[in-house]
Parts: C-alpha cells; structure tokens; sequence
C-alpha cells in the first residue's frame, strides 16, 4: 500500500487522503482506490512481476492507438504496482443487472452492447499492428500447448473431481480433434484480448471502456466472441447472441473477408472449448481455493456445457467427449438448487378432437405446435375402423397404404427435430406438440405415436417424453 501512495502523490502532487480497498479479481492481484479531492486513481498491486509487465505495456500500445483503455499513471521500478485512471464503479454486468433479472434488454443497453461488438475487432486488429507480443505472459500466442493446459484443467479440477467415469486416452483423443479445429487460422497476427467479458469493461457515461486484458496475446478472433457471448453468468438471450454476432460480423468484415456460415459454424467449437476452460477455472477456484463464488457459478455453466454438448456437430466430431460431457452436466451437484429432479426438455404429445378444442397449455410458455391432420384419408368414415384407433395395426395399415401419412410426418419431424435442437441448446425444459383430427382417435393418434418414436429413436434419453391421447384417456411416459 506504501508503494501505492508514493506513486499517487509522484503524479498528482498530492498526498492521499483517502484509500478504498475494491473487491478483489479472480487473480491475486489487489485493487485499491486512492483520491485527494477531485482527483482518483485506481492502483493496482500483483505478484507476478511478468504479467504486471504484459498489462503495462499492452495497455500502453493500446492507448497510443487509440483504443478506450485506462490511461497509466505511474509504474513502480519494480513493476510490482501501478496506477491507472479510475474509470468508476459500473461494469457492465452490473449495468445490465435488471435486463437479465427480467430478460428483457431496452435499447440503451442494446446499443451500448453493440458498441461493445464493433470495438472487439478493432482491438484485435488494430490493436495488433506493432504490438511486441513477446512480452505476453505466460505465452505470446494461442497454441496447442496453452490448449491442452486449459483442457487438462478442466479434465483434473472439474472432471475427475466429479468422480464419473471416463477413459482418458479416449478422451485425448477427441482434445486432440478440438485443438486441430481450433487452430485452423494458425499463425495468428490477431490480438486475443482472452478474458474479454463484461465484468471487464467499464461504463462510463453511455461509452464502454475495457480493462485486464493481462493475459492478452496472439490468437484467433472467435475466442474474444465467446468470452463475451458466453459468459455463463450472463446468460444473454439467443436472439440477443444472434444479433451481436451479426454485428461483429459486420465490424470484422472491415479487416477481413467473412464467410458467416463458415464463421458460424466454427464458431460452436469455441464456445465448447471455452466452456470446459471455464469450468476448469471455476472447479480450481471453488474446490481447491475454497472460493464459494466461483461453486456458485457452476450450475449456470453446467447449463451452457449441457445445450452445448447436445449441439449435432459436437456430437459428430466429438463423439466420446459429447457423451462424458452430457453425463456430467446431468449430476445432481451440478443442478441449481432452484432445479427440478428432472429438468430435461419434457416433449408433451398430445392427440386430440378439434371437436372438442384444441389442448390447453399448462406450461404457462403458450408455445409449441398443434399439427391438423384432417388432411388425410380418414378411416372413421368406414364401419370396419369405426370401433378401432390409431393404435391397432388395421388402422395403422390403412393410413400407411394411402402414402399420405409418410410426406406429412416427413415434414413434421423436420419442424419438431429443429425445435428440439434449439431448445436443447438453449436449456428450455418443455416442448409441447399437438395432433388433432375430427374425432381424436385414428389420424392424430397414428401420428402422435410416430412422433413420439421417432424423436426418441433421434434424441434418446436426452429428452423426456410424455404421450396423451385425451379422447381415449391414455397417458404414457417414454
């Protein structure tokens, strides 16, 4: 703290008259406030003279460039403490505070979180042009090694402290695909800010300003994207996400040719690859710091990790990781204590009688699909099937012999198959689907049943599934 005040008064002239302790990181580094009148600065004391020498000479690269970093003040000889300019109290999480309570973003916060999107790429751009990277601690660049020491932590303080079973040469195998994928765009002439996310960016009027960026180096631009995007605890709606990545799209479109689709694409493997690094980090902090913060976050991560690993191309590429990382996320530990037992998404099919009305929603979301299937051939009308239903083979052999059957539920299960995906990625927990036909009981039941196959022959038991057939009163669970 001497230190701290010796600096202050070396650059304001003026003796301190008061000192704030500010809530610390998650690194060692100490933060405290320090103002004589007017005048404040925030000064900052860390262990590890080698990172502190990477932030001062990042932070000022970045400032000459341009970029709305803190100004640095002072530096002690020993590199031990610095002081930088107080940009206030408000980060941006806390700004958004009541968005996120009510899921609901106004457009102030919008606008200020699309800005925050168009200055990524000029950090990661134009802050590189004449960067010295080799001062970037602890590498100067994104590399297979700093890959595997972010999946091996999440393997050794998150993994195998949860105590589920896995084969470890299996699963390096699949890191080794991941690491593959995600140096791609090697050698990279990109800076990587690393932990770019809102509790490090400050807002200062309607104006976002960043700051710790310490562990900045060379690196591929999806990084910085994901850590913001995906940061568990902020939990940004998905259309939010969609539209902010549009936006830097846009704003990385002016450094280099953008395929979105391609971009988009390889862009999931980020996420997945910074959520295990996360939870490595919080599994580190929680269970072996003892730091109850950081087991707080876990569940909301946990969630992230569960739509993630759920995604089509993660299971395709990672075949055997998918699965080990579908069953972690499904252990009761990892569950946030406001959880059901079982918050899997919960399909309802539901057959039913237009004569009657369709179904009434008890979810209380309103959403899902109600499908008519009075289009086709109806096997009421004829004496034989009257006294049968959708279930018994007559009936069944009667609507496949038509063919009309097939094309409808070919259409169906594209629709239901998509919902699906999207709500197992986004972590909803109910699905309603509706069939309803004149009297409730051959042509909607028949399809209720196909569908409720078909999705479990699809998604197994990553999804709980729930049949009615209201006019016959029959209720099943799959």
């Amino acid at each position: 703290m001497e230190t701290l005040r010796e600096l202050f008064e070396q650059w304001s002239g003026r003796v301190p008259t008061h000192t704030e302790s500010l809530k610390a990181s998650g690194s060692d580094r100490k933060y405290v406030r320090l103002s004589s009148g007017d005048i404040s600065a925030i000064g900052v004391e860390g262990t590890s003279t080698e990172e502190n020498r990477a932030f001062i000479s990042i932070c000022r690269h970045l400032h000459a460039k341009g970029l709305p970093v803190p100004e640095l003040y002072a530096v002690s000889a020993d590199c031990t403490c610095y002081l930088q300019e107080d940009l206030g109290d408000t980060q941006l999480y806390d700004f958004m505070a009541e968005c996120r309570k009510e899921n609901v973003y106004d457009g102030d916060t919008t606008a200020l979180l699309h800005s925050v999107m168009e200055r990524l790429a000029d950090f990661q751009f134009h802050g590189a042009d004449g960067m010295d990277f080799s001062v970037c601690y602890p590498v100067e660049s994104f590399n297979r090694r700093s890959i595997f020491w972010d999946l091996n932590y999440f393997k050794y303080y998150c993994l195998k402290p949860s105590g589920l079973e896995f084969n470890e040469d299996i699963l390096e195998n699949d890191f080794e695909r991941m690491a593959g994928i995600l140096l791609t765009d090697e050698p990279f002439s990109t800076f990587m800010y690393r932990d770019f996310q809102s509790r490090n960016i400050m807002v200062c009027g309607s104006s976002p300003r960043f700051i710790d960026f310490q562990g900045g180096r060379r690196g591929p631009v999806e990084y910085d994207l994901v850590s913001f995007l995906w940061q568990a605890r902020a939990a940004y709606p998905d259309e939010l996400k969609d539209n902010l990545t549009s936006t830097y799209i846009k704003s990385l479109s002016k450094y280099r040719k953008v395929d979105e689709t391609v971009f988009r694409t390889r862009l999931i493997h980020f996420v997945l690859f910074r959520t295990m690094q996360v939870l490595g980090a919080y599994g580190y902090r929680g269970n072996f710091e003892r730091k109850q913060q950081f087991l707080d976050c876990m569940p909301a991560a946990m969630a992230n990790l569960h739509g993630i690993a759920c995604q089509p191309v993660i299971r395709d590429t990672y075949p055997y990781m998918s699965d080990i990382l579908y069953r972690l996320t499904g252990l009761a530990r990892y569950k946030s204590p406001l959880s059901s037992a079982d918050d899997r998404l919960t399909v309802k099919i539901t057959s039913f009688s237009y004569r009657k009305g369709i179904p009434e929603d008890d979810s209380g979301n309103g959403g899902g699909f109600v499908f008519d299937c009075r289009s086709m051939h109806n096997p009421g009308l004829y004496d034989r099937y009257k006294a049968l239903t959708g279930l018994d083979n007559e009936v069944i052999e009667f609507l496949d012999n038509q063919g009309e059957i097939q094309v409808y539920l070919h259409n169906v299960y594209g629709l239901t198959d998509a919902a699906v995906n999207k709500y197992l990625s986004r972590g909803f927990t109910g699905l309603a689907v509706n069939f309803g036909c004149t009297g409730g009981r051959h042509r909607s039941v028949r399809c209720a049943e196909c569908l409720a196959a078909h999705l479990h022959g699809t998604f197994g038991d990553r999804i709980r599934i729930l049949v009615t057939h209201r006019e016959l009163n029959l209720h099943r669970k799959i």
